[in-house]
């Protein structure tokens, strides 16, 4: 699957040439030139890793990852800045970015940092995820709700894992469609529902409590009642 690159960066012509990059190696890539569109395209469009500029207008990047942590949201976040100093590296670390780039950057470098956190990202996700008594080993690909195993088909089972991805974030049909069931899928939204319904079944058989729930007209969302 191809790995969905948020880059947020005011200045065009670098934005332009970081993309340009980015896209000859492969990766999907959203472009923003301001903290707040930044902001908004991390909560929708749930990319794997977020390359952001310090200095932005409107929110700045530190801001922004203060905001994006505050949600809960766990994707690497690498922080472009032109200042050097040993405060200002901790203050965009605490903020929570997970890796900082010093501008004038070499492209090599930031390639292979993004590389080294999409690395990390795929093989954290091969582990144990876990939410209220749901567990799923993304490894062994088997999922338990308290000691109660359950079978999933293949598709329930990556609907199921992108949902346990980010516990309590709303999820698009748009963005379940393209996830799961890839960009040339023929078909419509209602195989979502189906597959939802199969999920609910199977987790709620012996009357759990509902854990995935229906947010009308948006999407679907994993979080405690």
């Amino acid at each position: 699957m191809t790995a969905h690159i948020l880059l947020v960066e005011d200045e065009v012509k670098l934005a332009r040439f970081v993309e340009i990059e980015l896209t000859s190696e492969g990766y999907q890539v959203s472009v923003a030139n301001d903290g707040i569109t930044g902001l908004t395209l991390a909560r929708e469009s749930t990319p794997n890793l977020a390359i952001v500029d310090w200095m932005l207008p409107g929110l700045n990047g530190v801001e922004l990852c203060q905001r994006l942590r505050a949600t809960g949201s766990r994707i690497p976040i690498i922080l472009l800045t032109a200042k050097d100093e040993v405060e200002s590296r901790v203050t965009g670390l605490d903020a929570g970015a997970n890796d900082y780039v010093i501008k004038p950057f070499s492209m090599e470098e930031l390639l292979a940092r993004v590389r080294a956190h999409l690395r990390r990202t795929c093989e954290s996700n091969r582990d144990l995820l876990q939410f209220e008594d749901l567990s799923l080993n993304c490894r062994s690909r088997q999922v338990f709700r308290g000691e109660r195993a359950i079978e999933l088909t293949a598709k329930e089972f990556d609907l199921l894992e992108y949902l346990m991805s980010n516990p309590g974030q709303v999820f698009t049909r748009d963005q379940i469609m393209d996830r799961v069931w890839g960009y040339d899928f023929v078909g419509d939204y209602n195989v979502i529902e189906v597959y939802i319904r199969y999920l609910r079944i199977k987790l709620e058989e012996n009357n759990e409590k509902r854990l995935i729930y229906t947010i009308r007209g948006v999407g679907y969302v994993l979080r405690e009642q």
